[in-house]
């Protein structure tokens, strides 16, 4: 479990304190919720989400438990450091949004042709309720050649899960080479 401390201030100084002392800066929200301004050791944060083994996932901040997907995060543009993310509580019967991870499996025959697997996507936008929430979008990408793609109208998304992008843009494909 990821844990955190609670925010006294959210002044501009008092960020600039927390980051300079390894902290990463949270906003934890959700559907008739108070926001809670909470704070992650930067480390412990990165080491937790590399382990995880699904889309949502508990912390403890100021002795509250809640469960929480990642909604949003930012990163400093030229260092490449985060900043700040977004929890979202997930809440039973709730229907809201969730990015789902898109991973792809195979190797595709455009890479024979000296061909790039160019993944658009890295997180597919999707409404549901958190009980019908997918770990992750898997592609089988061993039938696209060079200049293929795989479209959002393509994807086979569980029942009750309804993704609200654009039907016709990518999410993988196969792109020539230079």
């Amino acid at each position: 479990m990821l844990e955190g401390i609670l925010r006294d201030s959210i002044a501009k100084q008092a960020t600039k304190k927390l980051r300079r002392d390894g902290y990463l800066i949270a906003n934890i929200y959700g559907k008739g919720l108070e926001n809670i301004n909470a704070a992650f050791k930067v480390n412990d944060y990165i080491r937790f989400m590399k382990n995880k083994n699904s889309v949502q996932f508990d912390i403890k901040v100021d002795d509250h438990i809640k469960s929480v997907v990642v909604q949003d995060y930012q990163k400093d543009p030229l260092t490449n450091d985060l900043l700040h993310v977004d929890l979202m509580v997930s809440q039973k019967g709730v229907r809201t949004q969730y990015y789902i991870p898109v991973k792809t499996k195979g190797i595709a025959k455009g890479l024979k042709n000296k061909g790039l697997l160019f993944i658009q996507r890295r997180r597919v936008a999707v409404k549901c309720n958190i009980e019908n929430l997918p770990q992750d979008i898997t592609i089988d990408v061993t039938n696209l050649d060079t200049g293929d793609n795989i479209l959002i109208r393509d994807l086979e998304l569980p029942k009750n899960v309804e993704c609200f992008l654009d039907p016709r843009l990518p999410v993988v494909g196969v792109i020539k080479a230079k």
